[in-house]
């Protein structure tokens, strides 16, 4: 079925929404993406969305970002990527530097901790119930896929990160059993500081490398920062690389965006804008150069085969960062019932995101206080 597409915008009023509410990192803004876009409003088909997932899962850079950016690409070519990069990306930006602020100003985010506490347990629920849908559509009753599907969950939940080998590995292995080729067939920083050009380079440098050269979820750069802003650069301690952490974890959009408060902390507004630009410059890039390419050759039969085989590991490893986030998010009796009770409601009603997310504030804050 032919999409129905939306005027830009109506494009970039959603993924403006999606950036100012979408809670719960890349797990979930994947899922929203497939619900909202697919199912609901009929705005990419079916195939147009897992295409893109599995050129974002194949280049590097944020996942959700990236698959923002070429359904962006779908819709209206470069001028739409562009757009709704910018669209997608500049409210957690600006909410970012809004809360570098107020840590500098003030010092801290236990404030924030407190108001928090509920809000992780409730998008474990959401990002949940998008995970499981995420599979039903992408892989339907294709056993292959889900073996796929269930290896890189227990290898994502088991090891905390998703190994881009396994990605390559999987529709290698899909395009083998169910597409192959002839031959095969044949024969089988602590304070602000001075913004100096000098500076700014660096920043941008570094953060440009990040998004180059790492796979995955926007929680799979963490690692990375850390060995450069803390050990290499010492531009933070590690409580507040951690914090920095924190913060992307309690804003809305791509939480690659930590990258604007590490920037902030660094040099100040113009850091933030260095890190920003210097991060997510090479997820466009890696949309907008290839796709036209990777959209030529996705009708071939051993492309379908390997696009299918990645998409399914893709859900699989999706699946596996849901146990992930919840070993963190999950910490205490508390957590676990504001978890069980948001499923329960999401599953069975339809409730909006953002209402749920105010509710598990609203139980953190009771909490905090009560044991106050």
């Amino acid at each position: 079925m032919a999409a129905a597409r939306p005027t830009t915008r109506e494009l970039l009023r959603y993924f403006l929404y999606l950036g100012s509410l979408g809670f719960g990192g890349p797990v979930a803004l994947v899922g929203y993406m497939q619900r909202d876009l697919v199912e609901r409003r009929g705005w990419f088909t079916k195939d147009e969305y897992v295409k893109s997932l599995a050129l974002s899962q194949l280049a590097p850079g944020p996942l959700a970002a990236q698959l923002a950016i070429c359904l962006g690409y779908i819709h209206s070519r470069v001028r739409g990527a562009t757009l709704v990069a910018l669209a997608f990306v500049l409210p957690s930006f600006l909410m970012t530097v809004g809360i570098g602020w107020l840590y500098v100003r003030f010092g801290g985010l236990s404030w924030m901790q407190a108001a928090f506490y509920g809000v992780g347990a409730a998008v474990i629920a959401i990002i949940t119930l998008a995970a499981y849908k995420l599979a039903k559509l992408t892989m339907a009753r294709d056993r292959l896929q889900w073996l796929i599907f269930a290896v890189m969950g227990v290898v994502t939940a088991w090891t905390e990160s998703e190994i881009v080998t396994l990605f390559v590995l999987s529709g290698v292995v899909a395009l083998v059993v169910q597409a192959p080729p002839a031959f095969l067939t044949k024969s089988r920083a602590a304070c602000l500081v001075v913004a100096t050009p000098d500076l700014l380079a660096q920043i941008l440098w570094f953060f440009a490398k990040a998004g180059a050269f790492v796979f995955g979820s926007g929680l799979a750069i963490v690692p990375f920062l850390y060995g450069g802003v803390v050990q290499e650069y010492r531009w933070l301690n590690d409580k507040q690389f951690l914090d920095a952490v924190a913060v992307a974890m309690l804003t809305p959009g791509p939480i690659v965006i930590t990258v604007a408060f590490i920037g902030y902390l660094v040099a100040a507004f113009p850091g933030a804008v260095a890190a920003a630009v210097g991060v997510f410059l090479p997820v466009y890039l890696f949309v907008v150069i290839p796709f036209p390419w990777f959209d030529r050759i996705s009708g071939n039969p051993q492309v379908k085969a390997f696009v299918g085989g990645v998409t399914a590991a893709a859900s699989g490893a999706i699946a596996g960062a849901c146990v992930v986030l919840a070993r963190r998010a999950i910490v205490d009796v508390p957590t676990a019932l504001i978890a069980l009770a948001a499923l329960g409601v999401t599953w069975r009603f339809k409730v909006p995101e953002p209402l749920l997310i105010a509710a598990g504030a609203a139980a953190g804050l009771l909490i905090f206080w009560g044991r106050g």
